[in-house]
């Protein structure tokens, strides 16, 4: 089925530790299992659509004011490299990666978490050298397949990182294999990465993980422009989550 949301990417890749829930509750999002009263953030199971179970890495405190904390659902995370994000529309629409550690969680999940409820979103950087900052958007959807799952993002507040999602705001997303850009280029291969990219981008947070600073003009790192005003400075960690907005 079209609206069936895929969990079978993360699924195959977890062996490790999960939280225990109450048999028969079936939390949307990590927010619901915050409000029941699960506090420790790590890998719980949600249920966007119906009764298929999608594993996530549930963040339940995080850096900011108090509005901003508790109940984060984890939808992308990039750590250490070990996963490849240069991959095709198929595995982007599904999801991929380990929820223990980096992981995309699926266009197809985003849209149908975001598609029945109004959701925030917060962006969490961390350089080389152990600096951190965010950015949080107080409005954040994707739309649905036949619309390209579209980002609709707004309302931005800097916690030191800059906006560089707002610059995508409209785009459909685009990967290797297809391309929805509005470049005469194809970007994701240009910059070998997927995102909602634009012409190009200011955020390429799928790109290579290269450790840092690079000595090319080519920008393909995982990149948040806003925060380091070069394109070739990748960052250590890039975390992207959503919450209800309050």
């Amino acid at each position: 089925m079209a609206m069936k949301v895929f969990a079978v990417a993360l699924l195959s890749v977890f062996m490790g530790f999960m939280v225990s829930i109450s048999d028969g509750f079936q939390p949307v999002d990590c927010s619901e299992l915050y409000k029941s009263g699960e506090t420790v953030s790590g890998i719980y199971s949600i249920y966007p659509a119906g009764d298929v179970p999608v594993w996530v890495y549930c963040e339940m405190i995080s850096d900011g004011k108090d509005e901003d904390n508790g109940g984060w659902t984890v939808i992308q995370r990039r750590m250490d490299g070990s996963v490849n994000f240069y991959r095709a529309w198929n595995l982007y629409k599904r999801g991929f990666g380990n929820v223990q550690g980096e992981y995309w969680l699926g266009l197809e999940n985003m849209y149908q978490l975001t598609s029945n409820r109004k959701y925030m979103l917060r962006v969490d950087l961390e350089d080389f050298n152990g600096r951190k900052g965010y950015a949080v958007y107080s409005s954040f959807s994707v739309g649905p397949e036949a619309d390209g799952y579209k980002l609709q993002v707004s309302g931005f507040k800097d916690g030191g990182a800059g906006d560089s999602l707002s610059y995508h705001n409209g785009q459909k997303f685009s990967t290797f294999d297809k391309d929805q850009d509005n470049d005469k280029r194809n970007c994701a291969k240009q910059f070998l990465g997927a995102f909602w990219y634009y012409n190009c981008y200011n955020a390429n947070p799928n790109g290579v993980y290269l450790g840092g600073e690079y000595s090319t003009d080519i920008a393909i790192g995982n990149v948040w422009y806003t925060w380091k005003s070069n394109w070739n400075i990748g960052m250590k960690s890039i975390t992207m989550k959503i919450k209800p907005v309050p």
